[in-house]
């Protein structure tokens, strides 16, 4: 079946005596983000709340984490509340989203499908009347895609014209809206570091490749855990703060993100080393740390 580019929510979800449960655990926030990831997996394959690569390949607890970009503890503990809570059912090693009605318009689906089965029914024809006259085979050709697509912004706004434009354009690069995510996002839930007062050139270009690798929800949950490494904010044995441009970069994000810069913090209120790892200059150079002062400063 096509994606569907949108789900229901209704507004009042948080009043769902389910999610208040959910509320309510230390790991509330990432599990909700989680429910709401896979929500939306589930609006793009479109198989009835089935959350299948392809009809004979289900996703695993692994590949869930890789596509939500979250550690794979975490999905699972997810996955596992949703069970408990009967939000999901697994059967044959197959999950599923409980009750999909919920979050999906699928009678107004089927009559999207219903009007492009027409359409395409209608090309076809017209293609057989325009070969069968001898005329030059015709540019323009209407797939079952695209015409659901433009069948569905249709549902949306009925004030909409029929012919969309853009379809299948690349993905535009980040507005100064997004630019100015990453930073407020970056100065709000990281007290502890130093703030990011300006968007250099290359910094905005540091954000285009993040936007890329990982995106706005990882960017979130590196600064959280950032703030709260005591290692991160200054509490190891060369004074070292994180700071923006460290953050931005995927592969250390993704080095918070798995947990390697928690180090345990040591009787002098220091954080110690990540535990096997080398320490002077070399540990500098690999974990990419700048030091707090050098010799000329």
């Amino acid at each position: 079946m096509a994606e569907v580019k949108w789900i229901k929510i209704v507004t009042d979800i948080f009043g769902n005596r389910k999610i208040k449960q959910i509320e309510a655990m230390p790991e509330a926030d990432t599990i909700l983000v989680v429910w709401f990831k896979l929500l939306c997996l589930a609006g793009n394959i479109n198989e009835s709340g089935l959350i299948t690569i392809t009809k004979d390949i289900p996703y695993t607890d692994e590949m869930l984490a890789n596509e939500f970009r979250r550690p794979l503890n975490t999905v699972r503990l997810a996955l596992s509340t949703f069970e408990q809570f009967g939000m999901i059912e697994i059967v044959d090693n197959i999950l599923c989203v409980s009750n999909w009605e919920k979050y999906q318009n699928t009678e107004s689906m089927e009559k999207i499908r219903e009007k492009t089965r027409e359409r395409v029914s209608r090309h076809r024809q017209k293609q057989k009347e325009l070969a069968s006259h001898g005329n030059v085979t015709c540019n323009a050709t209407v797939t079952q895609s695209n015409a659901l697509e433009r069948d569905k912004e249709e549902d949306i706004d009925k004030d909409k014209e029929e012919d969309i434009e853009g379809v299948g354009k690349a993905a535009p690069r980040p507005s100064k809206s997004d630019y100015g995510f990453y930073q407020s996002t970056y100065n709000s839930l990281c007290g502890n570091l130093r703030k990011c007062t300006a968007l250099t050139e290359k910094r905005k270009k540091a954000i285009r490749e993040f936007e890329k690798q990982m995106g706005k929800d990882a960017f979130e949950e590196v600064c959280h855990k950032a703030n709260e490494s005591a290692f991160c904010t200054g509490a190891n044995d060369r004074g070292w703060r994180a700071d923006f441009d460290f953050l931005i970069r995927a592969d250390k994000a993704t080095n918070i993100l798995e947990g390697k810069y928690d180090g345990k913090e040591m009787a002098d209120g220091k954080a110690s080393r990540p535990a096997g790892q080398c320490t002077g200059r070399a540990a500098d150079e690999k974990w990419g740390i700048k030091p707090a002062f050098s010799i000329g400063d």
